[in-house]
């Protein structure tokens, strides 16, 4: 049975969650998620039970010295809360943790029995891929969900896909059995550099959930890194002809691919946040850096935050439109595809497309985090 006696009544609360693993390539979204956590000091109340969901012989706990006194920390997924302030205060719940190993439907009935407790009004799942975008363009980041009226409303494409999954795939289909809103955000992270961190993609998917939401989220540092890592990596592909060509030709693909993209609609979002950067004490639904957290309970100072898994994620493929991947694909704009070369997606189109593809990965893939066969249980 769930308890939130420490936790207030919210205020038009969202859930947005990430999971590290097979469905975070670069760890862009569980970086995402622990960004909005520590600008927004974030208050963890509740955390599932470790011994439920988790192989801890793929998933390790840690052990450290806290004072002299050793200390374990089990993998886990912790939930925590955090308030926006501003003209019109509005609620975050964040969703932080790793792709559970097994009881994947039990996973997410418990997550949707906080979300109806705490009167979420719709939850947003993170993710990232691996896919044939350039370093050197806008990451591609696409919307994708199960209800029609949620895509009609918010711009956003309807899934149609077919195929094997990960926990981002079964968790939005769960909420939409429980009649709960769900979106998915996805970015497509360069193959050829699928290493973490991407602060890029971090970064893109940041710019698309405040787009989705309508809140000013504070991004710190994260521009000047994205900046610094983007010059890194100009600097490596300079270095080797192939790589330098091959990346030529994945700009010219995209820049192709765009072309209908540079529109009115798309005008007209940049400079929307534009403005809300620039006047950042106005209009409904500013965020104040920092909130005020001050409204929760203590949850108790020995939480820590669960451990990197030791698997980088999906591995790194060429692309999504390659004839070998053997995976069904509707990579079309407008369409989902979650099976790249490799790649998972429930994303929409595919990555090497300008809307970005959402992927988590195919049959042939390395599964990271124990998911591997259990994304497609009813």
């Amino acid at each position: 049975m769930i308890e939130l006696e420490g936790v207030p009544e919210l205020i038009d609360p969202v859930m947005v969650a990430a999971f590290e693993g097979w469905n975070d390539a670069g760890d862009a979204a569980s970086t995402a998620v622990a960004h909005l956590d520590r600008e927004w000091k974030g208050e963890v109340f509740a955390a599932l039970d470790a011994e439920d969901y988790y192989d801890f012989q793929v998933n390790r706990p840690t052990v450290w010295m806290d004072g002299g006194v050793r200390k374990i920390t089990w993998p886990t997924t912790r939930l925590s809360v955090v308030r926006v302030g501003g003209e019109k205060p509005r609620d975050l719940v964040l969703v932080r943790g790793i792709e559970p190993s097994m009881r994947w439907r039990s996973f997410c009935n418990e997550l949707l029995g906080f979300a109806h407790e705490l009167g979420v009004e719709m939850v947003v799942i993170l993710g990232a891929l691996l896919g044939d975008t350039p370093h050197t363009r806008p990451v591609p980041v696409s919307g994708v969900t199960s209800d029609p009226d949620l895509a009609r409303t918010m711009d956003l494409e309807e899934t149609r896909y077919e195929g094997p999954t990960g926990i981002v795939g079964i968790l939005q289909e769960a909420c939409t059995h429980a009649g709960v809103p769900a979106v998915s955000l996805w970015a497509a992270v360069p193959h050829y550099v699928s290493q973490p961190p991407n602060p890029k993609a971090t970064l893109a998917l940041l710019n698309r959930l405040e787009d989705l939401i309508g809140l000013r989220i504070p991004l710190g540092e994260l521009p000047e890194d994205a900046r610094a890592w983007q010059l890194g990596v100009d600097q490596l592909a300079s270095e080797d002809s192939e790589v330098a060509e091959y990346v030529q030709t994945l700009e010219e693909a995209r820049d192709t691919a765009e072309l209908p993209e540079a529109s009115g609609e798309a005008i007209a979002r940049e400079f929307e946040r534009y403005l809300r950067r620039r006047e950042p004490g106005q209009g409904p639904g500013v965020a104040t850096e920092g909130g005020d957290a001050s409204y929760l309970r203590d949850p108790g100072s020995e939480r820590t935050r669960p451990p990197k898994p030791q698997q980088p994620g999906p591995e790194a493929v060429p692309g999504t439109e390659q004839p070998e991947s053997g995976a069904e694909s509707e990579a079309g704009p407008g369409a989902e595809s979650e099976t790249g070369p490799t790649a998972e997606s429930d994303a929409g189109p595919a990555a090497d497309t300008a809307a970005g593809t959402e992927a988590e990965g195919s049959e042939g893939s390395e599964r990271s985090d124990g998911g591997d066969g259990k994304g497609s249980e009813d």
